[in-house]
């Protein structure tokens, strides 16, 4: 049986301006696993996010890591960051230092580890990333890609076993969809939980396990990606666009095909197309 790796429970956050952030959130996330939670703008995930290791303190609820509650003490918290690493949207939150080198050296020097642990972990990370040669670039001259991989090598270097991503992919090209993407596979093999929050559908669709929806604050859906995906009207609650797959396979079944709607894969639908021509 899987490990619960990060859980929420009745987690509730609401501004000092009296906003309801978040509503009992519930949520299970268990080692190794790839998860995506998705939602429109203004749905409450970066807000989440920010709980996950601690940033932010509930207003009720609490979230556990690894089954021991986050408390905000200072020296809990760091514990807390070394289990659960944050790549945010804009790697300008997160970049700051003059070179490469000395922003992925950041989180392994604020462990306390000595000059050749953190000068091999920062060895390590670039090449995870394929950034090896860029280390004495500044970050602010970098490609939006380029940027976002050395972010994610900043946290690589902290060697967290849950790495929390959001919007990991806005701004790439097709191509930087694709590193980064690689890049997570790659981690999630080598045994780290991998939670992001997205609006494309086509890379959750790739990537995850497991999606929970986030609407207004709340979790109203969860499940894998055959049972989101092929929900429309939950979709269209969400505000959130249904795979290109599902689209087709809706306007087959419109016209008096017996289709699976819940077939999502590019290769699933080619089979599902195959199977009529074969009838």
């Amino acid at each position: 049986m899987q490990q619960i790796h990060l859980e929420t429970k009745n987690l509730s956050f609401t501004y000092p301006d009296g906003t309801e952030a978040l509503k009992n959130v519930n949520i299970q996330i268990k080692k190794g696993e790839k998860i995506a939670i998705m939602g429109p703008n203004g749905a409450g995930k970066s807000t989440l996010f920010s709980h996950f290791n601690g940033l932010s303190e509930p207003t009720s609820g609490h979230v556990e890591i690894d089954g021991e509650k986050i408390v905000f003490i200072r020296e809990e918290l760091l514990k807390v960051r070394q289990k659960v690493g944050i790549v945010f949207q804009d790697p300008n939150d997160q970049l700051f230092a003059p070179t490469v080198k000395e922003d992925v050296a950041f989180g392994p020097m604020n462990l306390g580890l000595d000059y050749d642990e953190v000068n091999a972990r920062i060895k390590e990370a670039l090449e995870m990333v394929g950034m090896s040669g860029f280390e004495d670039k500044t970050p602010h001259h970098l490609s939006g890609g380029q940027q976002k991989r050395v972010a994610i090598a900043g946290i690589i270097a902290m060697r967290p076993e849950i790495m929390i991503l959001d919007e990991p992919t806005a701004g790439l090209d097709p191509e930087g969809v694709d590193k980064v993407l690689n890049i997570l596979n790659k981690l999630n093999e080598e045994g780290m939980s991998i939670i992001i929050s997205s609006h494309d559908i086509e890379m959750v669709n790739h990537f995850a396990d497991k999606i929970f929806v986030l609407y207004g604050g709340e979790i109203i859906a969860k499940g894998d990606k055959h049972q989101i995906f092929s929900d429309k009207e939950l979709l269209k609650k969400a505000h959130l666009k249904a795979p290109i797959t599902t689209e087709i396979l809706y306007k087959l079944k419109k016209n008096g095909l017996d289709v699976d709607t819940h077939k999502i894969t590019v290769d699933e639908l080619v089979n599902e197309i195959l199977d009529i021509t074969k009838k």
